[in-house]
């Protein structure tokens, strides 16, 4: 058995942190009290017991990291944050899910100190903490590689709690297939099998081994059940020994089963669905303070006992902190270069000289975007050993494949085709794009790096739920998504996007860029590592588009501008012939060429035409006013949006008497040549449209 220091008082602490939890729930008249009440024990062993973290750095890198994954149930972790002093006092667990307090209804990073992830749907909590487990392995590689196992300032474990709905979301399947393959020891989830959901009794519709399948995935598998003798005990210890053996398994991760009854010691509603989601009532929530000796007409009591108990984890936090730094000094000493490189990362800024190591691309040729994005990839990698990342199983045609580099995977699944090596930085996720776009969350939230993951913008869809909460915490996470539009091909209305591009620009914070041509791929790039703000989507071509000859600063007469103009969203790309346009062209991707081929057409009809090249509507969006007057001058009303999709994000831009040139239907199997033709993406379309545009005026 292992150590563990258990009094009298912990028993007080953990029927303090129950009691609040109902408190808080009854208060504001809803929420989620149950699992929060029956899971105290676990969450109180943890936060004073287990876990090495320090209550006053939420940013420590020695930090041991905390998902809570059933996020629902946020006062699992806000009366841990309360208890432990992480900044949280009781008036803000009064405020429960209450406009402007610190305790919403789901933890959100960014807005309560010591909430290291966003957990809104389940199963995305999960899935996020195999990306942690990834980057404490990658970053270990990258500052530490040579230390014994457990003696690196950079070990340290990733805790989850999560619940029977997680498990049941397709996401969690995923991910977790991916963390028992790449033997993720660090990884500890404590699965709380309570088998209550909103339904009630979860086996209406979940009746599966949750052991095997997870001993199927190659975890670590324990039970512990506090139900198993007929009398319910809540066994703190044998809880313990089970976290302490799972620490010991370092080559997979493991899952504790924690047979719980939700709600206990509720007298009426514990083990129903019922006390899942909803205030207990002035009733029974009495009787649960009359069962744990409460005074039931008190409300939010904590005895100062208690809280003194409680808030000596930050005297040990302190400690732990004290103690680590001592290995880090000593590891910073002997590691100079590595220790300048994490400093870098740490301020977010990219090494010098990512522009000069840009490569150019020569005009006259025709080059597929996402070829030129795997040249830009493999041109700063050498330079940015933080930039690591792959595909759903689709590196040959999302061209994610940094060569040279080793596959991040234990050796023995090294393959005819890849080598593994446990610190490698080019990523295979399988075909799982969900738990991609997750694990590349968890990497990008667990410490400095900036990885990447590729698939075809079809399969954004996929992905859609974790880009969303990419863009919600507003974290820089970095999605590759190729086979652009229609013009794939022959492969079908499936696999072509018509409403992607729409779609993932209507999610704020999301940055969604489409290059024009192979130059404006590379300063896309360079923008976008540039950037911390959120996520980014780069959206590339499968079919050769033509490399444009430009000039070195802005349009002028016949001299198309340069792409470094691509960090501003949109721009001018060529200036009308007579420096005073009719009509503006507005495109992006593969329909710049068709907007610069209508302003040649016009040209000799005695129409002058601008065209805008319009890369990312966002960071346009950005821009100043005045900047965006100059490229789009209200006073130009004839206006035309060239995109291989659907209008919808085009209205706002082109206005009433502009026309949008799109697809506003489902594609078809040909080649792209005549998918083009047929749904009207060319140039006398585009003419067209202009000719109409001026004529509504």
């Amino acid at each position: 058995m292992a150590a563990l220091q258990w009094d009298p008082i912990d028993n007080k602490a953990v029927d303090t942190a129950r009691v609040l939890a109902a408190d808080a729930v009854e208060k504001v008249g809803n929420g989620h009290p149950g699992t929060a009440m029956s899971l105290a024990p676990a969450a109180y062993l943890l936060f004073q017991k287990v876990m090495r973290r320090d209550p006053h750095d939420q940013h420590w890198l020695g930090r041991d990291r905390f998902i809570l994954s059933a996020g629902h149930s946020s006062l699992t972790q806000y009366v841990q944050l309360y208890l432990g002093g992480y900044g949280l006092e009781l008036d803000d667990l009064k405020a429960l899910r209450t406009w402007g307090s610190l305790t919403p209804g789901h933890p959100e990073y960014g807005h309560t100190d010591g909430v290291e992830i966003t957990t809104g749907p389940l199963g995305q909590g999960i899935s996020s903490s195999v990306g942690f487990a990834y980057a404490a392995r990658y970053e270990r590689g990258l500052f530490d590689p040579e230390a014994e196992a457990g003696t690196s300032p950079f070990d340290h474990f990733v805790y989850v709690i999560a619940g029977d709905g997680d498990l049941q979301e397709g996401v969690s399947s995923e991910a977790s297939s991916l963390a028992g393959h790449q033997q993720l020891g660090n990884l500890i989830a404590i699965y709380d099998s309570n088998q209550i959901s909103i339904e009630d009794d979860t086996n209406i519709a979940f009746t599966e081994d949750v052991k095997a399948r997870y001993e199927a995935y190659h975890w670590h598998v324990q039970v512990v059940d506090w139900k198993k003798t007929g009398v319910y005990t809540e066994d703190v210890q044998a809880l313990n020994d089970a976290i302490v053996a799972a620490q010991g398994v370092t080559d997979k991760p493991s899952l504790i089963i924690l047979k719980t009854i939700i709600g206990w010691p509720s007298p009426k509603k514990q083990n129903t669905g019922k006390i899942h989601g909803s205030a207990l009532g002035a009733d029974e929530l009495r009787a649960v303070k009359e069962v744990l000796g409460f005074d039931p007409e008190q409300t939010f009591e904590v005895a100062d006992e208690v809280l003194s108990h409680t808030r000596k984890a930050v005297e040990r936090g302190a400690e732990q902190r004290a103690e680590w730094q001592k290995g880090f000094d000593a590891w910073a000493a002997a590691n100079p270069e590595r220790k300048q490189l994490l400093d870098r990362l740490l301020t977010g800024e990219l090494p010098e000289g990512v522009e000069d190591v840009l490569p150019v691309f020569e005009p006259g040729k025709d080059v597929s975007t996402r070829a030129a994005s795997g040249k830009v990839l493999n041109a700063i990698a050498p330079i940015m050993p933080e930039l690591w990342g792959g595909s759903a199983d689709l590196a040959e045609s999302n061209n994610t494949t940094i060569e040279g580099g080793a596959s991040f995977v234990p050796t023995e699944h090294s393959t005819h085709e890849w080598t593994g090596n446990p610190y490698g930085r080019v990523l295979h996720f399988g075909i799982r794009e969900h738990a991609m776009a997750a694990i590349l969350n968890g990497i990008v939230l667990h410490g400095p790096t900036r990885p990447f993951g590729g698939t075809f913008l079809i399969f954004s869809d996929y992905m859609r739920p974790a880009v969303r909460l990419a863009a919600l915490m507003q974290v820089p996470s970095i999605f590759v998504w190729t086979h652009d539009s229609v013009a794939l091909g022959e492969d079908g209305p499936t696999h072509q996007p018509i409403e992607q591009l729409s779609t993932l620009r209507a999610i704020p914070h999301l940055d969604v860029v489409r290059p024009g041509d192979a130059n404006e791929v590379a300063y896309a790039w360079k923008t976008i590592l540039e950037r911390r703000k959120g996520p980014a989507g780069i959206a590339l071509t499968r079919q050769n588009i033509p490399v444009f000859e430009r000039g070195e600063g802005d349009a002028s007469g016949d001299t198309l501008a340069s792409a470094k103009n691509v960090a501003k969203g949109a721009y001018v790309l060529a200036e009308a012939p007579n420096g005073t346009p009719d009509v503006l062209f507005i495109a992006t991707g593969s329909e710049v060429q068709i907007a610069l081929e209508a302003r040649e057409v016009l040209r000799g009809e005695g129409i002058n035409a601008r065209v805008v090249s319009a890369p990312s509507l966002e960071w346009f969006h950005e821009q100043p006013a005045e900047y965006q007057e100059h490229v789009l001058p209200a006073s130009v009303k004839a206006r035309v949006s060239i995109e291989a999709g659907l209008s919808l994000s085009w209205d706002k831009i082109v206005g009433d008497h502009g026309r949008s040139v799109s697809i506003e239907h489902f594609g078809a199997s040909a080649d792209y040549k005549t998918l083009f033709r047929e749904f009207g993406m060319t140039t006398e379309h585009a003419v067209a449209a202009a000719k109409e545009s001026l004529a509504s005026l």
